[in-house]
């Protein structure tokens, strides 16, 4: 896989000036002021570079690992641990378009607020899931509504 584009290299940096080594968010600051915003910024950029660098390990170990095993247990185990990982690679791929979501939200203002009240989602939900979209009660209700829709 690529490496980041030069305009998320240019973020993070301008994120490590404003941030403090070891910074964590913490409720007595202004909740998504300026040093938030970057520092969910940066966690987000770099959770996507380690995606990507998981993924170009992966497509990698594809090119070079033998494709027939002789016995027929061990083709059947490798098939097995080849499927897993590309499943973990696609959902991986959907991560990244949340991610990249996220970041457009930053940009516009609207992360770290609940999609469906519009009320902040909360610092330790955020650091939990960094791509969260509602508070943990607006998610709990979607899930309540979500069950009794399945069970019709």
């Amino acid at each position: 896989m690529s490496a980041l584009p030069n305009d998320d290299n240019a973020i993070l940096s301008r994120a490590n000036a404003v941030l403090d080594a070891g910074y964590v968010p913490d409720d007595d600051e202004p909740y998504m002021g300026e040093r938030q915003q970057h520092y969910f910024r940066k966690l987000l950029i770099e959770w996507k570079r380690s995606i990507h660098t998981d993924a170009g390990s992966t497509l990698q170990n594809l090119q070079d690992g033998p494709l027939r095993e002789p016995d027929v247990a061990d083709r059947a185990s490798s098939e097995t641990d080849w499927s897993i990982e590309l499943r973990t690679r696609d959902r991986q791929r959907k991560l990244i378009a949340k991610i990249d979501a996220a970041l457009r939200r930053i940009d516009e203002g609207e992360y770290g607020y609940c999609e469906v009240t519009g009320d902040p989602i909360g610092l330790k939900r955020l650091i939990a899931r960094p791509v969260a979209t509602m508070s943990v009660e607006a998610q709990e209700a979607h899930e309540r509504r979500e069950k009794i829709s399945r069970d019709d």
